[in-house]
């Protein structure tokens, strides 16, 4: 006999050695059997097949839990990846990256996109897959075996990828005659994934998972043309680069490394010369607003973006948002009973409002400091005036909400999206998170410069995520340029200091099956020397080095 916590119920059992998750859900949840589709073992995503012969502690997930929701993700892939096969021929997939509330996908006849037509046959395809409650296999062999299966059954982006595994036994998984890697399990059978969809989205196909919050529908697509132009531009130049994945920014010779590290950074500096020159070009603009999520990069780019405005005759002046808290004790409240510093009403909008007014027609104001020790704004304010070539700069959480300026003249703002949208993937079937590069930059800068642990970050990232679902995402779509602040190389870099940040994250902590999440991807990734990045890179405001000040 073995012990098992049940985190869910805060219960120990005494189980026989051998019993499977699955036998424990069907023990405990009867009548949840479709409800709960993986578990955390010892806080380590796992499968409902995992059997357990030792003492361990257990938390059920269901499709509201992120853990939960990749596992279901997972199994639909295969899904897909079958339905495919079963279709065209010369059939392939490509799961790009997320947006929209569901993943973009592109699918593919030999070299060639397919039609609508053929991708609504593939759904069919995938509905009677599910119908059929077809089992998912798993299977552990030495790594060089799966390789050389992978590449025999024409799946040569987990083959690349695989190649940079560094452990001797892999985990694979079977569904039918088609196999494939993921990094965590998958459901039982397909019967289990009945609530999903694949419509046409652009040029390609959106596949939609479970509604977190209703589980019998998928989630609401949200259309953001903006957004999907600019992953489309990052993408392109990825793919003419043949720089999508991980196994091929691994193979990168060191004598081409610094050259895919200045082309990197060129076209960074070519998008902020293009929106200078955007702003240089209309003398009505006043006030440029720059808005984006945490560890975006914004404050880096509102300092390159005003080294462009210098050089072309346009002298930047910053204002901050910080400076306009309302007094401590008149600021919001949370749902929890905290003070919320996220909330756009933490702000002293009317003095905002008049302060931007005044501005704009030529006059001296006289804008607020605040004094974040004392939660009070200082009694003695700053003159600010425009003068005919200035501009303000303003860089914040609100920047591009539009309750922020609408007291403005349109015509006089220019507004930019700042994200890190990476577009590289693990391979072709497993895209990485946009979220996980930000993550990882955020637990970088807090240890180095905030004092904070990599696990004090974790927990706090569904806090800091919760804000910018309520006063970013919404209005990304405002913006007149976005800006993509991921860099290809960036993982590479990002991987030497970060994982030895996550492996400190204890293992019974509830930060635990991130870290161990993020740690698996980069261990795929050989780590790059920072010899080559310039004192300007974007990163350096989270690797350290900048030639920037902050």
């Amino acid at each position: 006999m073995i012990e098992v916590v049940v985190k869910n119920l805060g219960k120990t059992l005494n189980l026989a050695e051998g019993t499977s998750l699955a036998e424990l859900r069907d023990m405990l949840y009867p009548h949840n059997k479709y409800s709960i589709i993986g578990a955390t073992v010892n806080n380590v995503a796992s499968g409902l097949s995992t059997k357990l012969f030792q003492n361990k502690t257990v938390r059920f997930v269901t499709v509201a839990d992120p853990e939960g929701r990749e596992i279901y993700l997972n199994s639909l892939t295969l899904v897909l990846g079958k339905a495919v096969s079963d279709t065209i021929k010369h059939g392939s997939f490509i799961i790009e990256h997320s947006i929209s509330n569901g993943y973009f996908v592109r699918i593919f006849d030999g070299p060639i996109a397919v039609l609508h037509v053929t991708g609504n046959i593939i759904k069919k395809k995938m509905r009677q897959i599910i119908e059929n409650d077809i089992p998912f296999q798993s299977f552990s062999k030495p790594t060089v075996e799966v390789v050389k299966l992978m590449e025999d059954r024409g799946n040569t982006a987990a083959a690349n990828l695989l190649k940079f595994r560094k452990s001797f036994y892999t985990t694979y998984y079977k569904l039918d005659e088609t196999v494939d890697y993921v990094v965590t399990g998958t459901v039982p059978s397909t019967s289990y994934l009945k609530v999903f969809d694949l419509q046409p989205y652009n040029d390609g196909w959106l596949l939609q998972l479970p509604d977190p919050k209703s589980e019998d529908t998928v989630m609401p697509l949200v259309d953001m043309p903006r957004l999907y132009n600019t992953y489309k531009n990052n993408w392109s130049l990825e793919h003419k680069a043949r720089l999508t994945g991980i196994a091929e920014l691994n193979n990168i010779s060191k004598d081409n490394l610094p050259v895919m590290i200045m082309i990197s950074e060129a076209r960074h500096e070519k998008n902020i010369v293009r929106i200078s020159d955007k702003i240089t070009s209309d003398s009505k603009i006043k006030v440029v607003l720059i808005a984006g999520p945490s560890s975006s990069g914004k404050t880096t780019f509102s300092k390159r973006l005003s080294v462009q405005l210098a050089a072309s005759g346009v002298k930047p002046v910053p204002l901050s948002l910080d400076n306009y808290f309302v007094n401590r004790n008149m600021n919001p409240i949370d749902e929890n009973g905290q003070l919320d510093f996220e909330s756009l009403y933490s702000l002293d909008l009317p003095k905002f409002y008049a302060d931007l007014e005044g501005l704009i027609k030529g006059e001296c104001v006289n804008t607020p400091v605040y004094n974040f020790e004392t939660g009070l704004r200082n009694e003695t304010p700053v003159p600010l005036k425009l003068n005919d070539s200035e501009v303000l700069i303003i860089e914040g959480t609100h920047a591009l909400n539009p309750e922020l300026t609408k007291t403005l003249p349109e015509k006089a703002l220019f507004k930019i999206f700042v994200s890190a949208l990476n577009t590289m993937s693990l391979n072709d079937h497993i895209c990485i998170p946009a979220d996980d590069t930000r993550l990882l930059r955020r637990i970088i800068r807090d240890f180095k410069y905030r004092g904070y642990s990599a696990e004090d970050t974790i927990l706090r990232w569904p806090s800091v995520r919760r804000g910018e679902v309520k006063w970013i995402d919404p209005f990304q779509e405002e913006a007149d340029e976005m800006f993509n602040s991921s860099l290809l190389f960036e993982l590479a870099a990002t991987s030497r200091q970060a994982i030895p940040l996550l492996m400190e994250v204890p293992h019974y902590s509830d930060a635990y099956p991130i870290a161990y999440r993020l740690r698996t991807m980069l261990r795929f990734i050989q780590p790059i020397n920072f010899n080559d990045i310039p004192a300007t890179s974007l990163l350096r405001e989270f690797l350290g080095g900048s030639g920037f000040k902050y």
